[in-house]
């Protein structure tokens, strides 16, 4: 698989997300067994980059990408992130906390779950508006000079808070949500990654399976399914984005590839400095969501594509946490 550059960190084209692995989606911690196979078939197709989080569970998910890598340690590039549980005593749980202290017993947590010395990229999950920025990329500047971590990433972070992170540590990526339903980090966040050279990395590229267009109903997710809590998924609002699905279907059959490829295929064409992380713990899906690296789509496609209207309803039903 082709490897690109998030500011000097080579990462293949397309990475693994392994959150859906052991939380939030429908049969998650049901088939470990089968989620380690699709993580050792990821690095057998290229894929260096996997991302996670302690909060993916919590804790769960880092201990599974963990014990897929036991002994392939060197083959991958390991993403996790903190900021979402706190470790600072008193009620900790579940809260936004950036604080230095929280970064450092944060980080202790993760690598032991990991089963590693160090961890390639460390993103701040979301940005904690209690603490300052500059705080925060302080204290993960000081895990890079110990070696704890190699590189700095921010997630859901505005070009503001981009801007002054960068001025203390350089960042090495910013994740973002970004898909065909997705589109909100064109205006602004992009340019200033671009300005800045800081790679970009997006989350939910099929539009949290969305734009596959194998969900057909919120009847086909489990009880305990948080996407049933989307606006995007819920009521009306599901009916009526199912058009988006329907333009990426029609440009699927005469691209001859699927739903899946079509939207990957659309996400890499905007930009060579894009690693693209669709989730799946099955083997299938990882094999078809690769097979998007060889798709090409011309340009009348790609514009056919990108004149999609957004779709209707707001991206969580909660988005206090997402920096503005």
């Amino acid at each position: 698989m082709k490897q690109v550059s998030l500011a000097g960190l080579d990462v293949s084209r397309l990475g693994l997300g392994c959150m859906g692995m052991s939380a939030f989606y429908s049969g998650a911690n049901t088939d470990e067994a089968g989620s380690i196979r699709t993580i050792h078939r990821a690095l057998e197709l290229g894929v260096t980059l996997f991302d996670t989080a302690e909060i993916y569970g919590p804790y769960t998910n880092e201990e599974l990408l963990g014990r897929a890598l036991a002994g392939r340690r060197a083959d991958a590039v390991i993403a996790t992130k903190f900021g979402q549980l706190s470790h600072r005593g008193g009620d900790g749980g579940r809260t936004l906390d950036s604080h230095p202290d929280n970064v450092r017993a944060a980080v202790e947590g993760s690598l032991k779950r990991l089963g590693t010395d160090h961890i390639d990229l460390y993103y701040q999950h979301r940005v904690d508006p209690k603490v300052a920025i500059e705080d925060t990329v302080g204290a993960l500047a000081d895990l890079v000079h110990a070696g704890k971590i190699r590189h700095i990433g921010l997630s859901e972070a505005a070009p503001a808070t981009i801007r002054r992170a960068h001025a203390v540590h350089p960042i090495t990526a910013v994740q973002s949500e970004y898909s065909l339903w997705t589109r909100d980090p064109e205006a602004e966040v992009l340019p200033t990654l671009r300005a800045l050279g800081i790679g970009f990395v997006p989350y939910s590229p099929l539009g949290r399976g969305f734009l596959t267009g194998a969900i057909r109903s919120v009847d086909d997710l489990d009880p305990g399914d948080s996407r049933r809590g989307n606006p995007r998924f819920a009521g009306e609002n599901f009916g009526r984005n199912l058009r988006i699905v329907a333009e990426v279907r029609a440009v699927a059959a005469a691209a001859g590839a699927t739903p899946a490829q079509v939207a990957l295929a659309w996400v890499l064409a905007q930009g060579d400095d894009f690693a693209p992380i669709p989730g799946t713990k099955r083997v299938s899906r990882l094999e078809e969501n690769v097979g998007a690296e060889a798709l090409v789509l011309s340009e009348d496609q790609v514009a056919r594509l990108s004149a999609i209207e957004p779709p209707v309803g707001a991206r969580y039903a909660d988005m206090t946490t997402i920096d503005r």
